[in-house]
């Protein structure tokens, strides 16, 4: 298993407020883990919420004993949730602060992925699956029947979240569990390239290239010849 990843703040925004994490070796019980998450929350907020909550998620996951990744994950998550909402309670320029989460786990031939927000991760070999599901507005409407899907990239409610880490509310994210073969490549990454590259598109970068070093380049490089409207952050794992 090889992986990389970068996150690059984009053309349009003066700083990134996205964060990665990655390593193919143990964090804690799991075997693994990577990690983007796309703050949110004003200039200085945002850039803190999702460097915090990623902080806080390992350090949670290196001091636990729980070795189910679900277990472990959920727990993770909502105890990253409170902390980050306590953090905005102590600082007025914090409140209101949060960040989208999408976490993988790989143990043996299974992935095992937790999500909260609209940071996606996708399942690409011959085909690109979305596995995770927003938390957003515009997916909601499109479930509902309300909006088509090929129409939801350009709706102008397209940021609005509707949930995420940091929120008074407990935050409850949402599991998936896959089984992986030889040759599948996972792609974590935040709207910043989702919203910008079609997801055949992205297919077809992520298969264009063996090393995962130009694949993830590749991709930011594509989002931002689109317009870079938003930070990009890529996390492309090989199995």
């Amino acid at each position: 298993m090889i992986s990389t990843g970068k996150t690059d703040k984009g053309k349009k925004r003066s700083n990134n407020q996205d964060s990665i994490f990655l390593s193919d070796t143990p964090v804690g019980p799991l075997p693994n883990l990577y990690i983007v998450a796309d703050g949110m929350g004003g200039h200085a907020a945002g850039d803190f919420a999702s460097r915090y909550a990623i902080s806080v998620v390992i350090d949670f996951i290196r001091k636990s004993t729980v070795r189910n990744p679900i277990s472990l994950l959920k727990r993770a998550f909502v105890y990253a949730s409170n902390e980050l909402y306590k953090e905005a309670e102590k600082d007025k320029d914090k409140m209101g602060m949060g960040t989208t989460m999408v976490a993988a786990v790989f143990v043996d031939n299974e992935l095992y992925v937790a999500n909260i927000g609209d940071s996606r991760l996708y399942l690409i070999n011959d085909d690109i699956t979305q596995i995770t599901m927003d938390h957003s507005l515009v997916e909601e409407l499109i479930r509902s029947g309300q909006l088509e899907r090929n129409k939801g990239r350009n709706h102008p409610e397209k940021n609005i979240i509707t949930r995420a880490m940091g929120s008074r509310d407990e935050a409850m994210p949402d599991f998936f569990q896959i089984t992986l073969s030889e040759g599948d490549r996972v792609l974590l990454c935040s709207d910043g390239l989702s919203n910008m590259v079609e997801d055949d598109e992205i297919r077809d970068i992520v298969v264009d290239y063996d090393d995962p070093y130009e694949v993830v380049d590749s991709l930011i490089q594509r989002a931002n010849y689109y317009g870079g409207n938003d930070n990009i952050s890529v996390i492309v794992v090989s199995i």
